[in-house]
């Protein structure tokens, strides 16, 4: 496969201007903020803060709140005019966009160049061939998310080799340890999430009905953290629902096939969980197809066309990631890290309970920006 296929590559195309970061008056420390200076590295309007997961390897997460770097820390980063790069297993999504504009947001209050930036599209192959194009381009620091934690795994020992700091997205290529072959691992509290997704289905059906998911069959940590806590908050706090179909697949595109079968299957199906917003859409199209507006829907990921859905009322709610808070806290990582400065291993950013009636100001919360004329309207117009 050729390199130029598998890039999309930024580099003096990305004009970051070096915005410097405003300090509170009476500290030292400035929290870097994705367009406020007085916000830390994770938002804290995602319910209580209380982080439910832990990382690949068990461990205990550290909230992104708590990632700071003093005034001097920062301008000692800018002096070393360094350089990041940053490697997605998927680019085409509402999730990665916010991802990557909380990234370049903070790299850009850092003086941290952005030289390269890719998309693998799912495929472990292309992501190798990336992960080479890239460390040509000799960063600093890389931020990647590993397609697969095995295929990969040997790419990104030879960038880490190559003297790069590796800070990663949600998963971990096998075998890696913290502190030597990489930084950090920033996720979503995707365990928390699944408990939301959960209590969504639960509280609509008040607690009695039959329903079924609609998983990524696939070994992945961080969506087999999110289906493990659906069944376990199902199986424990609603006892009397039950989980009468359960149907995977492995290309997001067969979602819609598999949710054809499923209600073909299970005439008196009450809800579905989808494993996230995309899924949740094909979802959605089959239940209109068939007629069958009674079954609920809930989901993980507020992308914009879930977040209409949910204004219409077709969606339930779901449980929301907060992608920018996560490229901020990734940026201040590789801050950390070329500065000598200690890491945590892992690094989580709280659960978002989001439903009908805080739809815009959930929307606020994951993309930093005020909620779109056509989401105010949606929300206006089925009131």
């Amino acid at each position: 496969m050729k390199k130029g296929i598998a890039l999309i590559i930024s580099l003096a195309v990305m004009t970051l201007a070096l915005v410097g970061c405003s300090t509170k008056s009476t500290e030292s420390t400035t929290e870097l903020a994705p367009a406020e200076s007085t916000v830390s590295a994770g938002s804290t309007s995602a319910d209580d803060g209380t982080i439910k997961s832990t990382g690949p390897n068990g461990e205990t997460a550290v909230n992104a709140n708590e990632l700071k770097l003093t005034d001097e820390e920062i301008e000692k980063v800018k002096a070393g005019k360094y350089k990041a790069a940053i490697s997605f297993h998927y680019g085409g999504n509402d999730w990665s966009a916010s991802q990557l504009k909380g990234l370049q947001d903070t790299f850009a209050k850092l003086g941290i160049e952005i030289v390269g930036t890719t998309d693998a599209n799912f495929s472990a192959e292309r992501q190798v061939t990336d992960l080479e194009t890239l460390t040509a381009l000799k960063p600093n620091v890389l931020i990647g998310l590993p397609t697969d934690a095995t295929a990969t795994a040997d790419a990104f020992k030879r960038v880490s080799n190559a003297g790069v700091k590796l800070v990663f997205m949600d998963n971990i290529p096998k075998d890696f340890k913290a502190g030597k072959e990489y930084v950090s691992c920033v996720s979503a509290d995707n365990y928390g999430n699944g408990v939301v997704a959960a209590d969504i289905i639960g509280q609509a059906l008040k607690g009695k009905g039959s329903i079924g998911t609609v998983f990524y069959d696939v070994d992945y940590f961080v969506t087999n953290q999110r289906l493990e806590a659906f069944e376990k908050t199902m199986k424990e706090k609603y006892p009397d629902i039950k989980i009468i179909s359960k149907m995977g697949f492995t290309n997001v595109n067969q979602a819609s096939t598999v949710a054809d079968a499923m209600l073909t299957q299970n005439p008196k199906l009450d809800a579905v969980f989808a494993h996230w917003d995309v899924v949740a859409e094909g979802v959605l199209s089959s239940v209109k197809a068939a007629g069958r507006n009674e079954v609920k829907v809930s989901t993980i990921d507020l992308g914009n066309n879930i977040a209409k859905e949910i204004a219409q009322g077709t969606v339930l709610g779901l449980g929301a990631q907060l992608p920018y808070d996560q490229g901020v806290a990734e940026a201040t990582l590789a801050a950390y890290s070329l500065l000598g400065k200690e890491a945590p291993p892992y690094v989580a950013v709280p659960a978002k309970h989001v439903d009908k009636n805080n739809i815009l100001e959930a929307y606020k919360d994951v993309y930093h920006v005020d909620a779109p004329d056509w989401l105010v309207e949606a929300v206006n117009k089925n009131k």
